[in-house]
């Protein structure tokens, strides 16, 4: 494979449905055989995508249907959120900092 060709295929994006679609055939192979090993891999090679990239959509799937524990989608989406605002309060706050000790300095400042 050439490294142009690597790179095209490391970038590449699953739309939410084709996703649903790997993890739901990983699930109907698992069904069918008994055996979990070999299914992701298997579905993987048959759709043309990443065996890494499945293993991950059906990792997570299992998460947020409560299969397994780990951190929901929906939780790990909120908590960016939270990290988001907390970098801009503290952007804000730094300002805020600035513009009082600007204006504590000009109240101070020699009077006329």
């Amino acid at each position: 494979m050439g490294t142009q060709q690597q790179a095209v295929s490391r970038s590449r994006r699953y739309t939410k449905e084709q996703k649903e679609q790997a993890v739901r055939l990983v699930r109907i192979a698992r069904d069918e055989t008994g055996e979990s090993y070999g299914a992701v891999k298997r579905v993987a090679g048959q759709l043309g995508y990443g065996v890494e990239s499945v293993r991950s959509w059906v990792k997570q799937a299992d998460i947020d249907e409560g299969r397994q524990p780990g951190v929901t989608s929906g939780d790990r989406a909120r908590v960016v959120e939270l990290e988001q605002e907390i970098r801009e309060l503290r952007r804000a706050n730094a300002i805020l900092r600035s513009a009082s000790v600007f204006f504590a300095a000009e109240l101070d400042g020699p009077q006329r």
